[in-house]
């Protein structure tokens, strides 16, 4: 993906700026700074509706209204709009990054892309360096040597944020930038450091120690797959009180995680009904009431974490939303044991970013499915960079070239 060189982005923004400047100077009264408060200067809710009808008659549905008072300044609402405006982008590709979560880990994962790629073997190193000191060991040579302990959470948990922030600065060396960004459980944290949330080195220490919390948690947790809804899972495991929704992937694709003869319970009530359930090959019941004793721990070492607000549109798992909030400890802490609203972000970013592409990050294909439904037959073209085992450089150029970006993309453009 070419991007637009600084001037003509500059200038798109400053349009924006100009047009809504010009807006909100009428409902007011008076002009105001671009980086004024415009609750601060008056604007009512009566106001910002009627700026919203203006907004949606002049760019269509760009934003909703609560974007007014998320982005309450010119400048915020009016970078906003040039994000998502993409009239005059002719072909222009808008790719979103979805990060893939535990479980789609394997041995000697990403090894062939290690091998033959210089750039992402120069930004795995980098993850590398920044893990080590805190897992005393190298996730790259645990990679190459395909050691099995790469499903203990422990090793799992850094590995998998390594492989997902290489290939995602590797797409971004390429030229591809993302529009916005999602994370499924651990890849999250790839997801916040990629969008400028959270540094390398602190999500390197924070990524660590959770994995390494979790991993020594008492065995007897599981999770377990099913064809529910929302409110028909939440009505199974209403009499197990250690059993609890772990993840919402799609409408009727819910995650139930916790105590395993609460869910084998569970199990034998659905198959009564006809329902489908799969055991999940998990270590521990992630996203569960029995992650609650890891959270005073985690807290104590994510308080001291500098984390901020996202440079690029980063979508909650934890909110089911667009997050425009600063990503500090607490949303982390609040994490570990909050159900994984996939679909509910998915759903946000594909309709408020109305991207043309959407890649999922991580080593094997795991939510590209989801994400195609989600989309329906009108929706983004959905790319996992990585199909599998198999998966080497030539996959990795294949991508790059399916997104408009790299040496070739730059030779046809003239670029």
């Amino acid at each position: 993906m070419q991007e637009k060189p600084p001037s003509q982005q500059d200038d798109f923004t400053v349009a924006h700026r100009e047009w809504l400047s010009e807006r909100v100077a009428h409902y007011l009264g008076h002009p105001v700074g671009e980086n004024a408060s415009l609750t601060a200067e008056g604007l009512d809710s009566v106001a910002a509706l009627s700026l919203y009808g203006d907004i949606e008659e002049e760019f269509g549905p760009l934003i909703e209204p609560d974007d007014i008072w998320a982005y309450p300044t010119v400048r915020g609402l009016a970078h906003l709009l040039a994000m998502r405006d993409t009239r005059g982008e002719g072909g222009r590709v808008r790719a979103a990054f979805v990060f893939t979560g535990q479980g789609s880990q394997h041995p000697g994962m990403t090894s062939g892309l290690y091998l033959n790629s210089t750039g992402y073997r120069t930004f795995l190193d980098e993850a590398d360096a920044a893990l080590s000191p805190w897992t005393k060991e190298s996730v790259v040579r645990l990679i190459l040597s395909d050691d099995p302990r790469i499903h203990r959470t422990a090793l799992t948990q850094p590995a998998l944020f390594a492989v997902e922030y290489a290939l995602a600065r590797t797409l971004q060396e390429a030229g591809v930038r993302p529009v916005a960004v999602l994370g499924h459980g651990i890849g999250e944290f790839a997801a916040a450091t990629i969008a400028g949330a959270l540094s390398l080195a602190d999500a390197a220490r924070v990524v660590s120690m959770r994995g390494a919390f979790m991993q020594y948690l008492p065995p007897g947790g599981g999770m377990m797959a099913t064809c529910l809804t929302p409110y028909e899972a939440a009505e199974a495991v209403a009499a197990e009180p250690a059993v609890g929704i772990g993840a919402i992937n799609a409408a009727k694709a819910v995650v139930l995680s916790g105590d395993r003869a609460g869910l084998e319970r569970i199990e034998a009530a659905l198959a009564g009904r006809g329902t489908r359930c799969r055991h999940l090959a998990v270590s521990h019941a992630f996203h569960s009431p029995l992650m609650a004793s890891v959270v005073p721990k985690f807290e104590a070492i994510v308080r001291r974490t500098a984390g901020g607000a996202a440079r690029v549109p980063f979508y909650s798992t934890v909110y089911g939303r667009l997050a425009t909030e600063p990503l500090y400890g607490p949303y982390w802490t609040e994490q570990i044991t909050a159900p994984v609203r996939f679909a509910d972000a998915a759903r946000g970013l594909l309709a408020q970013q109305a991207p043309t592409h959407v890649v999922e990050i991580g080593p094997q294909a795991v939510l590209t499915p989801y994400l195609r439904r989600l989309g329906g037959s009108g929706g983004p073209a959905c790319i996992p960079v990585c199909q599998g085992p198999a998966s080497d450089a030539v996959d990795l150029a294949g991508v790059i070239s399916a997104l408009d970006a790299g040496p070739l993309a730059a030779a046809l453009t003239g670029a």
